[in-house]
């Protein structure tokens, strides 16, 4: 007797692509903080954007929407998430939007021309370089990719509950039949070199998951510690932006400079380096 084929999850229809444009990417969001960053040192709008560790550049493609004279250059190794890229974000775009993105499989550590106003580091995608030489390089090569009047902006996260092993962060991100619920998961930490893992995993309704779809081994680095090195690498200043909250506690969605702000047990945070 013939066995009964297993009726496909929607976790086996599921692009882990989309999901985490849904889950952890806000595009918009992000090139709304780049242009405050920009503006609040240089007192116009950026024109030119570099994002470094790309991914699917969803951002790049954000970018270019804002304006004709907007550009955009996306820098990533992997091709799996470039290619998506490509067929699902830049394809939407218009003819004369394309035109004004370059994409480069390459690491980030090259040259490029021409530099760039803005030069984005997002989603704690620089911590893989898990030495202090290695991050030093980095940035200085970073640096040597921007403009003379430029900032390079990176994401932070930290807090005490971001060393504790076992801690999964559980979000509802879309209600109903087509709803899906976020999982970020920290793995490991090792306290002596700060060596840690994290992975995100999506759980849908009919309870099929995509286990660890995205999955990082990174160092954990800290806001002193990267400022720090940025100034060794060239930069003039660095700033530590931080999200207002509302009289209930609620974020906002605007950020502002802070060098004395109140302990949190899980914070994100924005360093922008000034060139």
């Amino acid at each position: 007797m013939a066995r009964k084929k297993s009726k496909e999850t929607l976790a086996d229809k599921a692009d882990k692509y989309k999901c985490y444009l849904k889950s952890v990417q806000s595009p918009e969001h992000e090139v709304e903080f780049f242009d405050q960053a920009f503006m609040e040192v240089f007192g116009r709008k950026p024109v030119t954007l570099r994002e470094d560790f790309c991914g699917t550049f969803a951002v790049c493609c954000e970018w270019v929407k804002l304006g004709d004279q907007r550009t955009a250059t996306a820098v990533d190794l992997d091709v799996e998430p470039l290619d998506w890229g490509r067929q699902h974000n830049y394809s939407r775009l218009s003819q004369q939007q394309q035109s004004r993105i370059r994409i480069l499989e390459q690491d980030v550590r090259k040259h490029n021309r021409p530099r760039v106003d803005v030069l984005a580091a997002q989603n704690f995608s620089f911590w893989i370089f898990k030495t202090r030489p290695e991050l030093l390089e980095y940035f200085r090569l970073a640096r040597s990719n921007m403009a003379d009047e430029a900032v390079m902006v990176m994401d932070m996260m930290g807090g005490g509950d971001c060393y504790s092993e076992g801690v999964v962060d559980k979000r509802v991100i879309k209600k109903g039949k087509k709803g899906f619920n976020y999982h970020w998961e920290q793995g490991r930490f090792n306290p002596v070199n700060h060596d840690a893992d994290f992975s995100i995993s999506f759980k849908f309704k009919d309870g099929s998951k995509l286990k660890r779809a995205f999955h990082y081994q990174w160092r954990f680095w800290t806001i002193p510690e990267v400022r720090e090195l940025l100034q060794e690498a060239g930069f003039r200043e660095t700033h530590v932006y931080w999200e207002l909250e509302d009289k209930d506690g609620e974020d906002t969605g605007e950020w502002e400079r802070g060098d004395d702000v109140p302990s949190n047990p899980s914070w994100i945070s924005y360093i922008v380096a000034i060139r």
